[in-house]
């Protein structure tokens, strides 16, 4: 198969799993996912080169994937719409106070991920001083401090 055309397609591939992933999984990265990683990088390299390892077929490999990503930067430019289907929007996972745990399970995200962000972050030690708790388009989660009598106690 030409080296362009296997280029793009396990670049779209993989911009697909990763998004089916979540968010989560690049922002708070473990031990065995890093190994994942490493394991996907290896299965990858065997896709796109397969039997062929010339130093030409490697550097087709390396333009055509940096190029998807260009024109799907400049096409997230573009079209907002587009860049909502691959970088998703910010997601609120506590309101006032009240844990949102349809969203939370939708996302992977545990009680003890937003506490663990509200203590590093604020100092917050509870769910009821947490404002708002939200998922950022890259993983992270932004602690909005409640103000007092802003939450349920």
């Amino acid at each position: 198969m030409n080296p362009v055309i296997k280029g793009a397609a396990v670049y779209l591939f993989l911009l697909i799993i990763f998004r089916i992933m979540g968010r989560r999984s690049m922002a708070e990265i473990t031990t065995f996912d890093f190994v994942l990683l490493l394991i996907i990088g290896e299965a990858t390299q065997q896709a796109l080169l397969g039997d062929d390892y010339s130093l030409t077929n490697a550097l087709i490999v390396i333009v055509v994937l940096v190029g998807v990503d260009l024109v799907l930067t400049f096409t997230k430019g573009k079209f907002k719409v587009f860049d909502k289907i691959i970088d998703g929007a910010p997601l609120i996972l506590v309101d006032k106070g009240v844990m949102l745990r349809i969203r939370m399970k939708k996302t992977g995200i545990e009680e003890d991920d937003i506490l663990e962000a509200a203590r590093m972050l604020h100092g917050l030690e509870a769910i009821n001083q947490i404002k708002y708790a939200v998922l950022e388009r890259d993983g992270s989660i932004s602690i909005i401090p409640a103000d007092k009598g802003d939450c349920p106690s």
